[in-house]
This record gives C-alpha cells, structure tokens and sequence, in this order.
C-alpha cells in the first residue's frame, strides 16, 4: 500500500471516528439558535436527555470501537446495534427540532462500516426517512408535507442506493484485485520455484551430455588406437617374418602416437588431432588412407561439391563418426571394399560410407549397442547433438550404408 492510500484510509477512519461527534454539535448549536421550534419545557427536558444519551452512545462506540481496532471496518452485531439505537435517538431529536436532522444523517457516511449485507439498505432507508422529514418542514406533517416528504424520501434514499451500489461495487473490484495481486505473487512464487528446479535440472542434464561426450571421446580416440595397436602386436606375436614384426612394430608405434596426441587433445578441447592442421576433406582423407593401409582393406575417399570451411564442431562431429563406422568395419564387416564420401550440397554437409561387407540385421543388435553404446547410437547421438540425422541401410550378405546429414555451419558462422 503506498503512502498516498495510507493517509487517505487514516483520514476516513478520523472522519468515521468524529464525524457522528461533529454531526451531533451542529444540530444542537442550530436547534439551539432555532428554540422557538421547541415549544415548551416538556419538549426542552426530552431534547437535553436525548442529547445526553447520544453523547454517552458516542461514548461507549468510541471505546468499542477503540477494541475491535485491529479487527478493520468490518460490520459486526455491536455495530449494528449503535447504528440502531443511534438512528432512533436521531429521530426523536429530529421530531423535537428538524435541526436534529444533521445528527440523523452520520447513517449515511458509516452505514457500509456498520450493518452487514442487504440490511444496509434498510438501514440507508432508516436514515433517509429522518433526514426527509426534516427537509419536509419538521414532524408532525399535514396533508402537503406528505406529498413533499414522500417525494423527499425517494430521493434522499435514491441516491444514497446509488451511492451504497458504487461503493460496494468499488470495494468488491478492490477485494478482486487483491486477491489477484496474491493468486499473481503465487504463482511469481511457483515460477521462481520451477526456474530453480530446472536450472537444477539443466545443470543435471548438461553434466550427464558433458560425460556422455566424453565417454565417446574416450572411445573414439584412445580407445580404438589401443585396439589397433592390440591388433598390430598380436601379429607381430603370431609371425616368424622379422621384418614383417619390424614393419607391424612401426605401425603399432605410429598408433600409440596418434592416441597419445588424441589424449592430450581430449584434454585441452577435445578436437580430434587431425583436424588440427587440415579441413574436414584433408582429414578424412588421411585418416581413410591410413585405415586402408593399417587394415589391407581397399578403400577410397571422394569428395563432391564446393567444399567449404566448417565450424570446428561440425568437422569434429563429421570426423568422429567416420572413425566409428572405420572402426566397426575393420571389427565385423569383413569387406573387401569400402569408399567414404564426403557431399557439400546447398546448405548441407552429408558423410556416406559405403562397404561391400558381410552387413548385418539391425533389430538383431545387442541391447546395449541399440540403447545408447557407442556403435550407431553413438553416431546418432554424435549427429543429432548439431541438428543432424543419420541412417542406415544394411541387411545381412549385402553390405552396410551408413549417412550423416548435418547442417553446413562455416567456421565464421
């Protein structure tokens, strides 16, 4: 509540506090300066007790009003009954002197703080009736006050309905708004809640992407150059062929190289080491001719379209798959012939790699390797991480066809 509101509720609660006081001096200075309306001491002696009892009425509300401070301006029995006895000593007032009226009309000002519900009506009329009289010329009323009175009535009355509906119109429209402002301040609650329970959630997540990719890493790398050079020295066990050993050697020297450097690139950024130095069609280039030699297997690299500069996730993506689907050739597809193709086509990069192997039946797959090992659901996940796709087509005794579809993002994108 701002400053502004805070004054102004403090100055109607001063106004509902003293304004009955204020009301009740008026009428007894005006029917004071008016006595000649008094007609005789009869009449003088009930006016000074209706007086006195109101300013001991005025007195005890003062006081209860005072208790149910803290309770705010809510109607209640006690009040009800001041209002009550308050009106019926304005009207014997107002019938001794219509000066009284002033005093009659407090009900006007505090009727919605006082009587609950529809009795507020009867209340406002209660009031009106009072102040009407008194407007009319004083009670008793001959035949032409009656005519005055009545019309008097319905107009005191009238606008003191319209007044009592826009008011209570105006504090249903407050008591809406606050209880929107708290449905609102809920539901602020509710949201800082969630945007905390899914920041949890997303670091969560992020930290389960950050060990899956470098579990991938991991297998990409360091661990396909130790089954190379597990392959490289099983040879060299198995052959009589000194420098056949020697040559095998070498290969298996130049492997634990290559992984070391992978290691440490893992480290720094992961970014595979060939890409290092060379684009994406250099790179795959090399590592086709070195999977050729290390395996005996043929195989070919073709590139197509304008070749373009890649964003480094991308070329590592489009790397990482090629070396999986190497590495699972040279293990299962017992091919005599493989070719990688590499298409830059309009706004799309598309690595397809081909071999004339032994193939296989997709549903027939390990569980681990179709829930998320690092075989083909790793390529996929690898694909799918930069908004790519990947497929394949393989059946058993027809070979496999394996194709990444990525976006072409350029390395100043």
């Amino acid at each position: 509540m701002s400053a502004t509101d805070t004054q102004l509720d403090r100055r109607w609660e001063q106004l509902h506090v003293w304004g009955p006081w204020a009301l009740l001096g008026i009428g007894v200075v005006l029917a004071t300066g008016a006595a000649e309306l008094i007609e005789g001491p009869a009449e003088w002696q009930a006016a000074g007790v209706l007086v006195a009892a109101a300013i001991g009425l005025q007195l005890w509300w003062h006081v209860t009003r005072s208790r149910r401070a803290g309770r705010g301006r809510i109607p209640s029995r006690a009040g009800t009954v001041y209002y009550g006895v308050r009106w019926a000593l304005a009207f014997g007032l107002t019938w001794i002197n219509p000066f009284f009226a002033f005093y009659a009309a407090a009900g006007y000002m505090d009727a919605d703080e006082l009587i609950p519900g529809l009795w507020r009506r009867l209340g406002l009329f209660a009031s009106a009736v009072t102040v009407a009289a008194a407007q009319a010329g004083g009670m008793p009323f001959d035949g032409v006050q009656w005519a005055a009175f009545g019309v008097l009535l319905a107009v005191n009355f009238g606008l003191q309905a319209v007044v009592a509906h826009l008011s209570e119109q105006g504090e249903q429209r407050s008591h809406e708004r606050a209880e929107t402002i708290d449905a609102l301040q809920q539901a602020l609650d509710e949201n800082a809640a969630l945007h905390a329970q899914l920041l949890v959630q997303a670091r969560e997540a992020g930290v389960a992407d950050e060990r899956r990719r470098l579990a991938a890493e991991i297998h990409d790398t360091i661990a396909q150059g130790l089954t190379g050079i597990i392959a490289q020295l099983q040879v060299v066990a198995n052959t009589p062929d000194e420098r056949a050993a020697r040559e095998h050697v070498a290969r298996a020297m130049d492997l634990a190289r290559h992984s070391l450097g992978e290691a440490r690139r893992s480290v720094h950024n992961l970014a595979p080491v060939a890409l290092e130095h060379d684009g994406l069609p250099q790179a795959l280039q090399n590592t086709v001719a070195d999977w050729g030699e290390r395996t005996g297997i043929r195989a070919e690299f073709t590139l197509t379209g304008a070749a373009a500069p890649l964003h480094d996730e991308v070329s590592a993506t489009l790397l990482r798959i090629a070396q999986e689907a190497l590495s699972n050739a040279s293990r299962h597809a017992r091919a005599a012939r493989l070719g990688v193709t590499l298409t830059f086509l309009g706004d799309e990069v598309i690595l397809d790699i081909r071999d004339d192997g032994v193939g296989f039946d997709p549903l027939a797959l390990p569980p681990r390797t179709r829930a998320g090992g690092f075989g083909l659901d790793g390529m996929r996940a690898r694909a799918e991480r930069i908004a790519g796709s990947l497929t394949v087509e393989t059946e058993p005794g027809h070979g496999t066809a394996l194709s990444a579809r990525v976006p072409l993002v350029r390395h100043d994108q």
